[in-house]
């Protein structure tokens, strides 16, 4: 279960922390020191981060790290919330940290943030292997998926579309039916950048409203109501599950949790091009995405182990390409990138506020 968490003056939690080398670790919200490393976040690398953290705890020979699955908004509220025990050392995030986030870490203590890129994913519209089979455009996701749609004389009108053909001939006599992640997923996040946005673009009505950021964004970024998009929480696995159990559904979620599933579940392919490790690390697939964690310096050397442990999860045995976070489903950074997010993880380097 997911505790609540209380605010704490940073101040005051700075000297609560210091002592968490001597206690075992407390619960969320209170001000007793901890001594295990814990890191919060996105669901797409809680499966990365949950083996650093098992290989970690059996080569340091101490406990394992805690890692929670908060979905990236989740984890980073949480880490922006102070510096002290009561705070998670790391935000494990599958979207960039955004400027609105940043500015809440400085206004409530947390000044010093290193941005570690680990590797890539891509984001998969999936189907059950024994269901249709999809060749999406862009713009179909948006004209799919939006709550609302070009109508007649410049008017937006609810989504009236409810098979997938009356989007596009060329796509299956289908209902639309998608389940996917909830608003605080860094997964809706990405797919909503990477997927509806650019869709929404190729529709002449919608990128009339380009330069209008706020709608622009209201247009693309809000999804439908009415149950045509189903919100099914943070857990990708449970979305995986819901594709066999419901046919005719669609699913979005990770490629890592394809890979895991391919005896049960199929990507669609996204003009024409399939979710793969080499087209999601080249750029070629049109959803294909970064993945972080966000370490909190002012926790190095006061939470036993933190540095050591993000030295493991980019190590060359972690992830480089062959290591065992590739055996997970991360697609590794190229090398020249992976000795770059070395280098700041080895500084612990801060990085600036977002663009």
């Amino acid at each position: 279960m997911i505790r609540s968490l209380k605010l704490t003056a940073a101040a005051s939690a700075l000297l609560a922390l210091a002592a968490c080398g001597d206690n075992e670790g407390g619960a969320p919200g209170s001000q007793k020191a901890r001594a295990g490393i814990w890191a919060a976040g996105s669901s797409t690398v809680f499966p990365f981060a949950t083996r650093v953290a098992e290989n970690f705890a059996r080569t340091s020979g101490g406990s394992a790290p805690r890692v929670e699955s908060l979905g990236t908004g989740g984890g980073i509220q949480a880490f922006c919330a102070g510096v002290g025990p009561s705070t998670p050392d790391i935000a494990n995030a599958s979207r960039p940290m955004k400027q609105g986030e940043f500015d809440r870490c400085v206004a409530n203590g947390v000044t010093d943030i290193v941005e570690i890129k680990i590797g890539f994913d891509g984001i998969v519209i999936a189907t059950a292997r024994t269901g249709n089979s999809f060749n999406f455009e862009l713009n179909d996701l948006y004209e799919g998926l939006a709550k609302e749609v070009p109508g007649p004389n410049g008017t937006f009108v609810a989504n009236p579309a409810t098979t997938w053909n009356q989007v596009n001939k060329g796509l299956p006599n289908q209902r639309i039916q998608v389940y996917g992640p909830p608003p605080t997923s860094g997964t809706r996040d990405a797919f909503l950048e990477l997927g509806m946005a650019p869709g929404g673009l190729l529709i002449p009505a919608v990128a009339a409203f380009k330069d209008d950021k706020t709608k622009f964004e209201t247009l693309t970024h809000t999804l439908r109501e009415d149950g045509a998009w189903v919100d099914s929480g943070e857990n990708d696995n449970a979305i995986v599950q819901t594709l066999t159990r419901t046919p005719g559904s669609l699913g979005v979620f990770g490629f890592s949790f394809l890979e895991q599933n391919m005896d049960t579940v199929k990507a669609e392919t996204i003009d024409g091009v399939a979710p793969s490790a080499d087209t999601i690390a080249d750029g070629s697939y049109p959803l294909a995405r970064s993945l972080y964690i966000y370490v909190k310096k002012a926790h190095v050397g006061v939470t036993p182990g933190l540095e050591q442990f993000v030295q493991e999860f980019m190590s060359e045995g972690s992830a480089a390409r062959g290591g065992y976070l590739q055996d997970r489903g991360l697609v590794p950074l190229p090398v020249d990138q992976l000795t770059a997010e070395r280098a700041k993880a080895a500084a612990m380097t801060s990085m600036a506020r977002p663009n």
